[in-house]
């Protein structure tokens, strides 16, 4: 379990960017079928 972290930054960042992203996505989805359910 205590391997080292032999990835590369730029994967390592790159993993957060992704997973940043599809936060952010999931919220503004999430946002918009609230707010068209409140407007309905």
């Amino acid at each position: 379990m205590d391997e080292p972290q032999d990835r590369p930054l730029w994967q390592r960042l790159g993993w957060m960017f992704v997973i940043w992203l599809a936060s952010i996505t999931v919220l503004g989805l999430v946002a918009s079928i609230i707010r068209f359910w409140l407007k309905a």
